[in-house]
């Protein structure tokens, strides 16, 4: 049984709310095991983790090089070099706040990976999201995979014309740039692309409009995205309350 595209969205960003503002190492591994269990399962592994792995692995090696090395509260020196220091506590934050990062960005990749793009559109505008903006808003949802597999098509086409990654920051910022301004240009010209084709198909005219496609929204599927949406703010304001107090 296929769940409706908005209860799979409403699971995935209550689990992703949920798992970040509860803040527990056990809870963001279990998170991460079952997102890893549903991809496998849905046979989309093999897609979801070389995305999964161009996003967190430079997000994780930055949280360890932040944390680990000038956590201001850490008192059990590992290591040290000069002002930086290796803590212990330093480093268990950074592997806590790394697994809450990738427990967040795999639901959604898992998410993004498993939804229907015409499924997740006509459910929008039947929810009453105004025809365009449903498309472009599901087809941003679902862009991640090939935002990363066109980056990884820019890398590979400039280290053929001979671009050579080199060690130190200056370097890697230079090959950043060099990759994110052609991608930025290919998505500003997909969109540019892409608006006057749902323009050419009528989506920004006004009026009542007429769906060829059924998207069937049981009774317990409504009600299961009210609880989900209800127990992240709860989990939001049980987080928050007590700072406030």
């Amino acid at each position: 049984m296929r769940l409706h595209p908005l209860t799979s969205l409403a699971a995935a960003g209550s689990t992703a709310i949920i798992t970040t503002a509860a803040a527990y190492l056990p809870l963001s591994l279990a998170v991460i095991m079952a997102a890893a269990g549903l991809a496998a399962w849905a046979g989309t592994l093999r897609r979801l983790l070389p995305a999964a792995a161009a996003i967190l692995v430079p997000l994780c090696l930055s949280l360890l090089v932040l944390h680990g090395l000038f956590f201001p509260e850490g008192r059990t020196v590992l290591a040290e070099w000069g002002p930086a220091r290796v803590t212990s506590e330093g480093v268990s934050f950074a592997l806590q706040r790394a697994a809450q990062l990738s427990a967040a960005v795999l639901v959604l990749l898992v998410f993004s990976f498993s939804v229907s793009v015409p499924d997740l559109a006509a459910a929008l505008s039947a929810k009453g999201v105004h025809g365009r903006f449903a498309f472009v808003l599901a087809s941003t949802l679902t862009l991640l995979p090939a935002i990363t597999s066109r980056l990884e098509r820019i890398r590979q086409a400039q280290e053929a014309r001979g671009l050579v990654i080199r060690r130190g920051l200056r370097a890697r910022a230079a090959a950043f740039h060099l990759q994110a301004v052609p991608l930025v240009s290919a998505l500003v010209e997909d969109a540019a692309l892409r608006a006057a084709a749902l323009d050419a198909r009528g989506f920004g005219s006004a009026g009542p409009r007429t769906s060829y496609r059924d998207v069937p929204d049981r009774p317990w599927e409504r009600g299961l995205r009210i609880v989900l949406l209800l127990a992240a703010a709860m989990t939001v304001a049980a987080r928050l309350l007590p700072a406030g107090a």
